[in-house]
């Protein structure tokens, strides 16, 4: 259902002067989504981590999907975030995401909570039963704490495979994507949350990448994608070694502080501000974008 390169999109909140954001600039967001389809993104991912869906309250949160929906247009996909570490907030953000015309919805394991294995079977078997909506699972274990083993994933996508249509897998363990692809077979689309990692990630059997690195550079990360699938290895180890010291530098402070950082050098239209606990970006993180950028032929 999902391939290539898949921006989780930066929210633009107004600057406060402080880089302590204000209120979401439709206006803007609207001009970005144009932006990324216009540089070859093949889906778009609103209100994931990277844009900052943990400080938004329901209202706004599906707001800013409704907009991403709308300015797309069908002319790629929409993957909303929806998850919760409370099962029943999770099957009603499903709904709300279905309401605000997403195509997909990104859902995390149960976060804080730190259910076991068999918790976190459950919590997707019932979100299963009351899905309206396709569901990329997320197993983002360092910022959730809960960690989806692959037998267990396995267990939930064989349960459900018409929900259940893909991962994005932030492990960081590349092993899984091959023992993913062993219980679920070729056809399960098996997405990076790594930028980093992204071309070993395909090379193992993945189709694509959620990335934070595409807001910034979307048209490298799609090449780099499309020469992944046409199995140009030579060409995707060339756009890799480009976007390998951007890719790094997206995470020397504190995400999506660089990435905000580094769209200001390269897409000045978007407003700076971030909304707390997150914070603008040391002076060391802007110094390793600016040679990022520039190592990457961006500024």
């Amino acid at each position: 259902m999902f391939s290539g390169s898949i921006p989780a999109l930066v929210t633009p909140f107004a600057d406060t002067g402080d880089h302590v954001g204000g209120a979401f600039d439709e206006g803007v967001f609207r001009a970005f989504v144009e932006w990324q389809i216009e540089q070859g993104s093949t889906a778009l991912v609103a209100c994931g981590t990277t844009g900052e869906a943990a400080t938004m309250p329901k209202d706004e949160h599906f707001r800013v999907v409704r907009a991403c929906v709308e300015q797309a247009a069908g002319r790629v996909p929409v993957i909303a975030g929806a998850g919760s570490n409370d099962t029943g907030v999770a099957a009603a953000n499903l709904q709300a995401a279905k309401d605000a015309g997403a195509d997909a919805a990104l859902m995390v394991p149960p976060y804080y909570n730190r259910p076991s294995q068999e918790g976190i079977a459950r919590h997707f078997a019932v979100l299963a039963e009351r899905s309206p909506l396709p569901i990329v699972l997320y197993n983002v274990p360092g910022r959730t704490v809960t960690d989806i083993q692959p037998a267990t994933l396995i267990r939930i996508v064989s349960a459900a495979p018409e929900i259940f249509v893909g991962v994005k897998d932030a492990s960081g363990v590349l092993a899984r994507v091959s023992q993913h692809r062993a219980g679920l077979g070729e056809g399960f689309c098996q997405l990076s949350g790594n930028d980093d990692l992204a071309l070993a990630f395909n090379a193992m059997g993945g189709v694509g990448c959620i990335s934070v690195t595409a807001n910034v550079a979307p048209r490298l990360c799609a090449d780099f994608q499309a020469a992944c699938a046409a199995g140009d290895g030579a060409r995707a180890l060339a756009l890799h070694d480009k976007l390998f010291p951007l890719h790094d530098a997206m995470f020397t402070d504190a995400s999506p502080g660089p990435v905000k950082y580094a769209l200001s050098r390269v897409w000045p239209d978007m407003p700076m501000g971030l909304r707390l606990p997150m914070t603008w970006p040391s002076d060391a993180a802007r110094a390793a974008v600016d040679a990022a950028l520039a190592h990457a032929g961006l500024v």
